[in-house]
């Protein structure tokens, strides 16, 4: 490895390499492509249910069935409208990656970490609601309705988890490779966000 290599990757381990490193770059980093990739997958994933959700939805007379209730609107539109303005807290704190600015990272990562965990209680205590309501084997609606809603209450989980690590991994500073999964945390909860919306949308769908 030669000197400059040797001294570029050094500089990458401190706030201000990362920074420098992060503005010399001329391509994605492999992280990005990493969960681009992964984003991907999942899109085709819910594309599927999605699908499947309207599929059964023009097969059925009785959307939802007798005995179901009709989804509720705005509680869930609200709660959507919460979660995607954390897009706004994830890019802020990547832009201060690529600042240097440290602790404009660890602030906007807390209070986005602090509201995506608000918004996956309040959800899951929608959730468990809906489960004491009517079973998931009780239907086509039902199996779709909670397989659907559920797969998305997953990936906020995972959201959070990658959320909760990256601000401890901060805590020890910033590194070009926390930088990177930063931004690739980030690029992930702008498709779970956007995932929110059609979601939310469709389960509402039938009181619209």
């Amino acid at each position: 490895m030669s000197d400059f290599s040797v001294t570029r990757s050094m500089r990458a381990t401190t706030p201000t390499g990362s920074a420098f490193a992060e503005a010399r770059r001329t391509a994605r980093p492999s992280g990005w492509w990493g969960m681009a990739i992964f984003v991907a997958t999942e899109a085709t994933l819910f594309g599927t249910m999605i699908g499947t959700y309207f599929y059964l939805r023009f097969r059925t007379v009785h959307w939802p069935p007798a005995g179901v209730p009709e989804p509720k609107v705005v509680v869930p539109l609200v709660l959507t409208g919460v979660l995607v303005s954390t897009s706004v807290l994830m890019q802020l704190a990547f832009a201060g990656a690529q600042r240097a600015r440290l602790g404009l990272v660890r602030v906007s990562l807390l209070a986005a970490l602090i509201v995506q965990s608000g918004y996956l209680a309040m959800q899951l205590h929608l959730y468990l609601d809906d489960l004491h309501t009517f079973s998931p084997n009780a239907s086509a609606y039902a199996s779709i309705y909670f397989t659907l809603v559920g797969a998305h209450h997953f990936h906020v989980l995972v959201g959070i988890l990658l959320n909760a690590w990256l601000l401890l991994r901060f805590v020890g500073g910033l590194t070009n490779y926390r930088l990177i999964a930063l931004q690739a945390t980030t690029f992930y909860w702008h498709f779970v966000n956007v995932l929110a919306i059609v979601v939310t949308l469709t389960q509402v769908s039938p009181s619209l």
